[in-house]
Order: structure tokens, then C-alpha cells, then sequence
């Protein structure tokens, strides 16, 4: 099992556990978790036992978004660099960060949030990027980057009025203020609000575990097809959906669902092993 310094990583029941681990920084997105968050989910797609993810925290927060040391050191001149070249490589910084989010979406398996406390910043990047939130009815949410003089740029901006009302969106990105639990329930922010901590995570992690009872194949089909037709007109998402059929249709797993529920027993799929494509 793979080692993280800014977050604990764990597999069990086909689902794997991703806990952010800092709570005395109220879970901070310190320098070391950008680079560790890609790592562990191209992980994933090496370890055919995973069905499902789930991204948690310690503590009484889930995170203040991204650590301000990490920020500060991003305005800090660069002496002997032309000033052209420094800003392209502050673009390339910023592509390479959104990246860390970015692996949520193409990872094969649905990734599920569960969030207490505070969400804020870059932890609304983050969990925007997720398949589905669930939060405690003490969690809050802050769009907090026009509080500190900048653009939100790590995917809340592109992902939040998808999930949301776009005024609504624009609401919490032009102020920045706080919306509750309740309200995050009810403008379709998270899928549910659970009392506490312990609940909340026996709930997600059963929502979990019911998706890792279904065909990875189909699973990673579905995810597919709901992310493509986020981004895509109607017409050629039923084009894509064909042509992904032609391929998928006619797999083991449609088989095995057949004799499992003849024979009333819980059907047994092989996992999905994507990788990098590339021969090992």
C-alpha cells in the first residue's frame, strides 16, 4: 500500500479511503499534497480491487483550502528571470494544480466527498470535482479567494455552477460568504447532511461499498457518459453513447449479472486494471 505524508491512504471493502491528515492546520493544502494526490490516484488505476473512492478528513474541519505558505511563495520575485517567462511559468503552476483536482474526474471509479467544518478555498475546487458530497450539519462552505484579492482558479468557477444555480454560484464567488449545510442540501451542493462525523462516514462509506457491488465496467461506462454529457450537446452524447455500447455492450459482467441473479447469489466481476496504457 502506498505511503502519503499529507493524507492517509487505505483499501478495504474494493473501496479506497483517501483522509486528509493535518488537522492542527485545519487540513491545509500544504506543497506536498498536489503532487501526492495525483500519485495516489493514478495508484488507483493500477490496483483492480478499488470499485470506488472516498476522500475524507481528521479533525473538526475538512480543509481551509490551500496553504498560505505554499500561496505566498508564488509572489515571492525571481531574481535573474525575465518577467514574460515568469508569468508563463505561474500559468504552468496553475495548469499543474487544477491537474490535482482534474484526476477526480477521469479517474474510472465514482469519487464520493464527505465534508465537517469548514470547506474552504481550494477545498471547494476539490470537492467540486467529485462524483458526489455529503457533508454534517455543521459543515459550511466559502468560496474564499475574492476575500484575498484573487480569481478562485482551481475548477470552482468552471464546476460550481454545474452543480448549483449559476446565480447562486455567483452568489458565494462575488462575496464569499458562508452557506450552511442546509443550504448546500438544498441548492444541491451535497446529496445529504448527516448529525456528525460518524455518521457521515458510515453513510458515504455504505454508498460506497453499494456502487463497488456493481460491474466495474459498467460503473466506469456510467461515469463516462455523465461526464461527457456535462460538457457535450445531446445529440452527440447519444453518438458517443452508441459507439460505446458497440465496444462494452457485450462483456462478461452482462453475463455473469444474468447467472447471478438466476441462481440468486451476488454476482463476482473482475476488476478493472487501466494503468498508462503502456505495457509493464
Amino acid at each position: 500500500m502506498p505511503n502519503f505524508t499529507s493524507f492517509d491512504f487505505a483499501v478495504e471493502d474494493a473501496v479506497a479511503r483517501i483522509t486528509l491528515n493535518n488537522p492542527k492546520k485545519r487540513n491545509a493544502l500544504g506543497a506536498a499534497f498536489w503532487s501526492e494526490i495525483r500519485e495516489a490516484f493514478g495508484q488507483l488505476g493500477r490496483m483492480p480491487e478499488v470499485r470506488a473512492a472516498v476522500i475524507a478528513s481528521e479533525g473538526p474541519h475538512f480543509t481551509a483550502g490551500i496553504d498560505l505558505a505554499l500561496l505566498g511563495g508564488f509572489l515571492q520575485p525571481e531574481k535573474g528571470v525575465e518577467e514574460a517567462r515568469r508569468r508563463e511559468r505561474l500559468r504552468r503552476m496553475v495548469l499543474e494544480l487544477q491537474e490535482s483536482f482534474n484526476v477526480f474526474e477521469r479517474a474510472h471509479v465514482p469519487v464520493l466527498v464527505a465534508v465537517q467544518g469548514g470547506c474552504i478555498g481550494g477545498g471547494i475546487d476539490m470537492i467540486t470535482a467529485c462524483d458526489m458530497r455529503y457533508c454534517t450539519e455543521d459543515a459550511f462552505f466559502v468560496v474564499k479567494e475574492i476575500e484575498v484579492g484573487m480569481t478562485a482558479d482551481l475548477g470552482t468557477l468552471q464546476r460550481l455552477p454545474q452543480i448549483i444555480p449559476e446565480g447562486m454560484a455567483r452568489e458565494l464567488a462575488y462575496t464569499g460568504r458562508s452557506m450552511s449545510a442546509r443550504e448546500a442540501r438544498e441548492c444541491g451542493l451535497v446529496n445529504a447532511v448527516l448529525p456528525d462525523r460518524k455518521a457521515l462516514l458510515e453513510y458515504v462509506l455504505e454508498i460506497a461499498k453499494s456502487i463497488a457491488r456493481h460491474s466495474p465496467l459498467a460503473v466506469a461506462g456510467t461515469k463516462e457518459m455523465l461526464n461527457y454529457r456535462r460538457d457535450h450537446s445531446l445529440a452527440d452524447s447519444l453518438n458517443y453513447m452508441a459507439t460505446w455500447q458497440a465496444g462494452m455492450f457485450l462483456s462478461d459482467d452482462l453475463s455473469e449479472a444474468a447467472q447471478a441473479a438466476q441462481t440468486k447469489r451476488e454476482p463476482v466481476y473482475e476488476g478493472l486494471k487501466l494503468g498508462t496504457g503502456l505495457p509493464e
